[in-house]
């Protein structure tokens, strides 16, 4: 009798189980019909004569419809999520074929460009943009939302979030001069992109055009932002760099975001190493230069507090990152450039086991050309550079006294990624003498 009810209920689950299948079958079917048509209309060409309608009824309602079988199937409620605004649309296909979102998050001067690299030389189905913010923060500086840090963070958001789903619109409305018929010559180190300096995104300047870009690999022409949208959705990951993101906390809705699957990397670098850099770097700096001549440095300067404040920003989301909150877990990665430049390839291979992203053959070539080279470039922008000599020598070209001035200020955060204060000019310039603890951050 109990044998008997038992297959019975057995039976019963396994009809139910049918059933289910059937019913998330038909419903799949249907979200994946609406999501292709999306799809196709994002991937549409687009001429420069014909901007993108991003108001259109029956996108909107494709898009509804695609959120409610969503929530149906997942449980989850995506009426506030940032797809319901109107210059977004949802992409489905992301997910399902592997694709990765990395955003590199630093500061100037910590070897942000290096690392950047890592990931634009990794091949043909890479996407990266260097430096988009740039034209955020400058239009900002001038506006009341730059004094804002809340408004300021969610602006940046807001831009990352469209260029990470192959939008440029968000960003087209911070470029000066506006792009024409989206079009324009002004975007910020365009040349830094290997995906914005290959055809078709690459076309050749016209005669008469006085600018364009010096790529390595050709000369281009004004940049036709949806020729690199369309560039932007033929690639599998997509990477960005930025050093204009002071909070890792303001990120949350974007890392939620169920269109993408974004992995963090936070690099920092020793903030006494930072200021050698940026004082060689920067002619803003002169303050420091002269305090650096004098030997003399008034703490209470605006310009202490504001390294203090730098260092504070840092410590704060790296504390954030390193506690893995509930949207961050598995999503955050810190790195010190240091460990990078004392072993470019074993931490660049961490790097993109963290993110999931098969280490290419070019990317490891072009560590080995660029991390052991004695000659060629060697600029303060260059990223061609033999690493294991360069992450010491900000220690015989910054003085004792300033070394003093950012250990008091940067004390805490120097002290949780794990580099070592010095106490006398003698132990600064003893390179046997390690200013790196042994540390591990995930």
């Amino acid at each position: 009798m109990n044998k008997t009810r038992r297959m019975k209920t057995k039976y019963a689950i396994v009809f139910i189980c049918i059933v289910a299948l059937v019913i998330i079958e038909k419903e799949s079917n249907i979200i994946s019909r609406v999501s292709d048509k999306l799809i196709q209309r994002q991937n549409q060409v687009q001429t420069p004569q014909t901007p993108v309608d991003h108001n259109s009824n029956d996108t909107n309602m494709a898009l509804n419809m695609l959120k409610l079988l969503f929530s149906k199937l997942t449980n989850r409620n995506f009426s506030d999520l940032p797809g319901d605004q109107e210059d977004k649309t949802w992409d489905r296909s992301s997910l399902s074929r592997g694709q990765k979102h990395i955003l590199l998050l630093a500061t100037t001067r910590t070897g942000s460009s290096f690392v950047g690299e890592l990931f634009n030389q990794h091949g043909d189905d890479m996407f990266y943009l260097y430096e988009p913010l740039w034209h955020v923060e400058r239009m900002l500086a001038s506006a009341a939302e730059g004094n804002n840090a809340t408004a300021q963070g969610g602006i940046y958001r807001d831009v990352l979030q469209g260029l990470f789903v192959c939008d440029f619109i968000p960003l087209e409305r911070f470029i000066y001069p506006s792009p024409k018929e989206h079009v324009t010559a002004m975007l910020f180190r365009r040349e830094s992109s290997l995906s914005l300096c290959e055809e078709p995104v690459c076309t050749p300047p016209v005669k008469d055009v006085v600018e364009s870009y010096h790529c390595k690999i050709r000369r281009c022409g004004p940049l036709n932002l949806t020729l690199a949208a369309e560039s932007c959705l033929s690639k599998q990951h997509h990477a960005i760099k930025t050093v204009r993101i002071r909070q890792l906390d303001s990120l949350q809705p974007l890392v939620e975001d169920p269109r993408l699957d974004i992995r963090i990397i936070q690099l920092v670098r020793d903030p006494r190493a930072i200021l050698a850099s940026r004082m060689v770097a920067f002619s803003m700096y002169q303050t420091w230069k002269t305090w650096a001549h004098d030997g003399q440095v008034p703490e209470d300067d605006e310009v202490v507090k504001r390294l203090q404040g730098n260092c504070d920003n840092i410590r704060m989301s790296a504390e954030v990152g390193l506690r893995q909150p509930h949207w961050l877990r598995g999503r955050y990665m810190l790195v010190r450039y240091e460990d990078i430049a004392r072993n470019p390839m074993e931490k660049a291979q961490e790097m993109y086991r963290f993110t999931g992203i098969p280490f290419s053959d070019k990317a490891r070539d072009w560590i080995v050309r660029n991390t052991q080279t004695t000659s060629g470039p060697s600029g303060v922008y260059s990223t061609q550079k033999n690493s294991s000599e360069q992450v010491e020598k900000w220690r015989f070209s910054i003085p004792f006294t300033l070394v003093q001035v950012v250990q008091k200020v940067c004390g805490p955060t120097m002290r949780l990624f794990g580099y070592k204060l010095v106490h006398d000019e003698k132990t600064l310039v003893n390179k046997s003498i390690s200013l790196l603890e042994e540390k591990m951050f995930y």
